[in-house]
């Protein structure tokens, strides 16, 4: 397929409003994307690589920019650029408004001014070596093989080649859209391709597989050691609600660690974040375990925790110091010490379990480990749900899990067999949109920060965020958000949506403040979710349960 083609359908879906048309859309599309449909049902998101390739462009906007300036031409530069974008909004449009193409490039990089038509294969290829290049000189490889790009693409393929680029398609399409569609453009059911999706994270693949195998070869795709699935989340609740749903609650320890997807193949471990981001290497300690510990290829989920010398669990932000350290990383395992907690396990030799019960489940997991299992009890009153939960913060831990015995594990679903309380302050984790400049000492930073709640159609302000804030953390916040700056208005500065922050309140109002119709009251900054993309940020829907 021409990427002209692809940019066309994807203007037309832009301009179309209603959801169910929008799936049509989707769906012709896909069904006439011949060779490249794995790679269409990703790119119409907004996506290069699968859900489960942790593989990133590493192309920030100034990139972006130099290499859209150099397509436009010797009286373009990158700070044009910036200023287009501070009126019109958004890359895409910047780049659609701009006289690309008949600049020289290199001839390795097929530079002229003989315009060769962008396929979708072609940029996925170009793309795919953008993101692995890598060491000295490479910055100028990825601009010129962007520019080559920008060079060859007609106005409306430039509107969409800079979204791709930088990960924002703003079409309205997301998972649900290409679920749906899939569905409707090969006549399958919409349930068999939402558990294959859950299972393969990757949407290519699914509507390759819709599409050359109909039903029958969406239900033979099954988890891939070393290829991690979404985990599965829980929501607030009481043992109360808990108990009157079940009759007997599942509780185990909630640990104030990070959450790891553990693969194991026979041979060797490898370690996957909850954004599917790869911690084998920050984490030695962990696949030493794993591999002296298994003798069968598995799956397993589970929470990586910071721990004195006598085992006693260390705060939050010590894991996070493991898990972001790619140097020296014995001298960092030296200083601080982490142990895996196991909990659930979702493949073993060549047998899925998602579909099996927890508490069969967790007996398979005691089964493979004989250390490193996280406890599961079993309560029939609140009384007892007390007692674990009392034992649980003595212990030094964050609270307890309630869940239900019987539930099966579906991946990236947040659903109610799943509990967690804590007896601490109520807590959001809210995506940063925007910020305001600080005042006084702190005139040169970022010091107030708008956070958002997942939306159906993007994020929406809940409040905004200035206290809690040391001068230490506070330079640290700047330097992580000063890359996903888009624009600036005076004191008013908007931020591309990329950091969590954990946010405490005392209250959640109705106010007319905010698109969203809520406000915090005396939002407070607890940290950063390094372990949390956006799209695991916390919903209008969650606040809306919240505040029934």
């Amino acid at each position: 397929m021409e990427f002209a083609e692809f940019a066309a359908r994807a203007a037309e879906i832009e301009s179309e409003p209603a959801d169910l048309e929008t799936v049509d859309l989707v769906a012709t599309l896909c069904a006439d994307a011949g060779d490249d449909l794995g790679t269409v049902a990703r790119f119409v998101q907004g996506r290069v690589f699968p859900a489960h390739d942790s593989t990133k462009l590493d192309i920030g906007p100034s990139l972006c920019y130099e290499a859209l300036a150099k397509a436009a031409g010797p009286n373009v530069d990158s700070d044009d650029i910036e200023r287009r974008l501070a009126e019109v909004g958004e890359i895409g449009a910047v780049a659609e408004s701009l006289d690309l193409g008949g600049q020289q490039g290199l001839a390795a990089f097929g530079g002229g001014t003989d315009r060769e038509a962008l396929t979708v294969s072609g940029v996925e290829e170009t793309l795919q070596a953008l993101a692995a290049a890598a060491g000295d000189g490479s910055t100028d490889a990825k601009r010129d093989r962007l520019f080559d790009l920008f060079n060859r693409a007609e106005p409306t393929e430039a509107r969409f080649l800079a979204r791709l680029v930088l990960g924002e398609m703003r079409v309205g399409v997301g998972e649900g859209t290409v679920r749906d569609a899939i569905a409707a453009a090969f006549e399958v059911p919409e349930p068999d391709v939402e558990r294959a999706l859950q299972v393969a994270n990757d949407c290519g693949l699914v509507a390759e597989t819709a599409r050359d195998d109909g039903a029958a070869g969406l239900d033979d795709i099954g988890l891939v050691v070393g290829r991690p699935v979404k985990a599965m989340l829980a929501q607030a609740g009481t043992a109360v609600e808990a108990l009157d749903e079940w009759g007997t609650a599942a509780v185990e320890t909630k640990y104030d660690g990070a959450r790891v997807q553990v693969h194991y193949d026979g041979d060797s471990a490898r370690l996957f974040s909850r954004n599917l981001e790869e911690v084998t290497e920050p984490l030695p300690e962990v696949v030493e375990f794993v591999e002296q510990s298994l003798s069968v290829p598995a799956i397993l989920d589970g929470e990586v925790v910071a721990v004195d010398d006598d085992g006693t669990p260390r705060p939050f932000q010590e894991i996070l110091r493991r898990f972001r350290r790619k140097h020296d990383v014995a001298a960092a395992r030296e200083d601080v010490s982490v142990e895996l907690y196991a909990f659930d396990c979702l493949h073993v030799d060549g047998e899925d379990l998602l579909d099996t019960p927890l508490s069969e489940r967790h007996d398979r997991l005691e089964s493979l480990l004989a250390d490193g299992v996280s406890p599961l009890s079993y309560a029939d009153d609140a009384d007892e749900v007390a007692d674990i939960e009392a034992d649980a913060l003595d212990a030094g831990h964050e609270g307890i899990m309630l869940k239900n015995p019987d539930s099966t594990y579906t991946p990236g679903s947040r659903g109610k067999n799943w509990l967690k309380r804590k007896p601490d302050v109520e807590t959001l984790d809210l995506v940063v949109t925007g910020a305001e400049w600080g005042e006084g000492r702190r005139a040169n930073l970022l010091g107030t920060f708008v956070v958002s709640a997942r939306a159906d159609d993007g994020y929406e302000p809940v409040g905004k965020v200035a206290t809690g804030i040391t001068d230490e953390e506070l330079e640290r916040l700047h330097e992580r958000l000063q890359p996903h700056v888009r624009t600036e208005d005076g004191t008013d500065v908007d931020i591309e949506p990329a950091v969590v922050f954990e946010v405490g309140y005392e209250e959640i109002q109705q106010s007319p403040t905010y698109g969203s119709g809520y406000a915090l009251r005396f939002p407070r900054f607890v940290g950063v979710r390094e372990d949390k993309s956006p799209s695991d940020a916390d919903s209008l829907e969650r606040i809306d349960r919240l505040t029934s």
